[in-house]
């Protein structure tokens, strides 16, 4: 199994920052690759509560993935589980892993942290990567890079 760190400096503060990626609100703005549309998202932030998103591809397609939440610590943490119900990449068929964000202040801002575990090859990291530097990048544009 394999994994992906990804690392994004946002103008906003923590508090801001762990809204977007904790609120269904949040959520529907930046989620998904690129310039890919959010269908629906909903997420009850909870230990122990879920989030289920759908977004749609270029081509008609929707994926949508699924998890539970580990860990809620706000504004600093955030730990789930990923896995996909439709669509997806096919190399994690019927597998769940770990996306692990953690959000730390700096100067001008947050620094967010997300680290995707537990994926099955190269190919599921290859395709993983693509589409969570898609998603950051959009959150970033949304909440504006931090200087530095």
């Amino acid at each position: 199994m394999t994994s992906l760190t990804l690392v994004r400096r946002i103008a906003a503060r923590p508090s801001i920052v762990f809204e977007a990626i904790s609120t269904s609100e949040g959520v529907a703005t930046w989620w998904g690759p690129h310039e890919l549309p959010v269908v629906s998202a909903q997420v009850d932030a909870r230990i122990g509560g879920g989030y289920r998103v759908r977004f749609r591809t270029l081509d008609g397609r929707e994926h949508e993935a699924h998890g539970e939440f580990l860990d809620v610590s706000p504004p600093k943490r955030l730990v789930m589980t990923w896995a996909f119900s439709v669509g997806g990449e096919p190399e994690e068929d019927g597998r769940t892993s770990v996306i692990e964000i953690d959000v730390r202040r700096i100067d001008g801002g947050s620094e967010l942290t997300f680290t995707h575990s537990q994926l099955r090859n190269e190919i599921s990291l290859a395709s993983h990567q693509a589409g969570w530097i898609g998603a950051l990048d959009k959150l970033v544009a949304q909440l504006g890079p931090a200087p530095g």
